[in-house]
């Protein structure tokens, strides 16, 4: 792994995942035994998933508090929170208005020769508990153990603010001991980082083996139009966003897409962020980001900047209506981005989140629900880059608001590429 670049060594898994993939749909003699020998493949990547999650609620936790009790003052703490949520909610209304953009202009709903789902069909997808009520009450945690053991983001930042202001504002012996303590969890796991991310590559190659087994390439060739407006889409909001870094990061911006580009390759084959979130935090750290500043914005990051998601929602709900010739006019389509702004804040740590809320919302605009079926089967392909999309979101946001908090060595991330970090 240190004579070769771990990049490269999950392009190879990749490459290697849809060439057994390839391989084996071929080879399986009908879809079920197809899925069958794509189990045998998900098994690795479960397991490696499973390391990874392992590692995210101390790390989280670790790197809040650590970041809260190393700051001057508590202002400081609230400066960065406004700053940060200011960025999340202009990256996510832009990131709608570009998904509603493209499926307009390109119509791809109309251009899907399938035959509809019947409009009561079940679509499987647990949508009763996504509601405004009872997300702001699943927010704060009624255990701290219980979020830990479920890695609920959310609620272990929230624990984290109130143990981190509480470890802040004692002065003492006592304190010195409990900040040393949480410093030390960190170093500790991101050493325990450092060894999980070995087994990357291998469960990328699986991930992209079990998804090519199951669907081959064929799915592709039949949603080809959706699938070339939804990754047109994502390229734009990707030029965007590198613009906006642009203005604020300078040349540093393209040295923060190459630190990123591990990150990014592991959210994309995964489509997990978690898979990725320990790499972009180290990598962050290699651009020179204090990392007070990346344990208190990434973290909320993950729960209300996911840039690539938000576009997905606003493209897979207008499609829906497409595709049952159903007319929305423009203030309908405004009314759902909007609610679709602040119900998606809430996908954080749910299972298959964005067509949660997606399914979510049709039924408020009179949308059949079962059209999300349209979508499950190649919804593995549209998880990748919205996933790898949130990976730069979040990089970009962070970085950002370190160089605005003064916190952002801009000689670190030079120095890591000329050492071939």
């Amino acid at each position: 792994m240190k004579k070769m670049k771990a990049t490269t060594w999950i392009l190879i898994g990749m490459v290697l995942g849809i060439v057994a993939g390839y391989i084996c749909h071929n080879l399986a003699p009908d879809e079920a035994a197809a899925k069958e020998i794509a189990a045998y493949f998900s098994i690795i990547t479960d397991v490696f998933l499973r390391l990874i999650k392992m590692i995210i609620a101390p790390l989280v936790f670790g790197t809040l508090v650590s970041g809260i009790a190393g700051m001057k003052d508590s202002s400081s703490v609230g400066r960065i929170g406004v700053r940060a949520l200011g960025w999340f909610i202009i990256a996510s209304l832009l990131s709608l208005a570009l998904g509603m953009l493209f499926v307009n202009v390109l119509q791809v709903g109309h251009a899907l020769n399938l035959p509809l789902p019947a409009l009561g069909a079940d679509t499987k997808l647990n949508t009763s508990g996504f509601n405004l009520k009872d997300f702001i009450s699943h927010v704060f945690p009624s255990s701290f153990v219980d979020a830990m053991a479920k890695n609920e983001i959310l609620q272990i930042l929230v624990f984290s603010l109130f143990f981190g202001f509480g470890l802040a504002s004692i002065k003492g012996e006592s304190a010195k001991v409990v900040t040393a303590a949480v410093d030390g969890l960190v170093h500790v796991m991101l050493k325990v980082t450092d060894y999980v991310m070995r087994f990357a590559p291998l469960g990328v190659f699986a991930s992209i083996a079990a998804v090519i087994t199951v669907q081959g390439f064929g799915v592709l060739a039949t949603y080809a139009k959706f699938l070339g407006g939804f990754y047109a889409g994502l390229a734009t909001l990707w030029a965007l966003l590198i613009a906006i870094g642009f203005i604020f990061l300078r040349d540093g911006i393209f040295i923060l897409l190459r630190l990123l580009k591990e990150p990014i390759m592991l959210a994309f084959s995964t489509a997990s962020s978690e898979a990725a979130y320990p790499k972009t935090m180290e990598q962050l750290e290699k651009f020179g980001v204090n990392n007070k500043i990346t344990g208190f914005v990434l973290p909320l990051g993950y729960s209300f900047n996911l840039d690539g998601s938000m576009m997905y929602q606003a493209f897979a709900a207008l499609f829906v209506a497409q595709a049952y010739n159903i007319e929305m006019s423009f203030a309908q389509q405004l009314t759902m981005l909007l609610v679709l702004m602040v119900s998606s804040k809430g996908m954080a740590g749910v299972p298959r989140g964005s067509l949660v809320v997606v399914a979510a919302i049709l039924p408020m605009f009179h949308l059949p629900e079962a059209g999300i079926l349209l979508i499950i089967g190649i919804d593995q392909f549209l998880d990748m880059g919205r996933t790898a999309t949130n990976v730069i979101g979040n990089g970009i946001a962070t970085s950002v608001i370190a160089k605005w908090e003064g916190e952002l060595d801009e000689d670190a991330g030079r120095k890591a590429l000329a050492s071939n970090v």
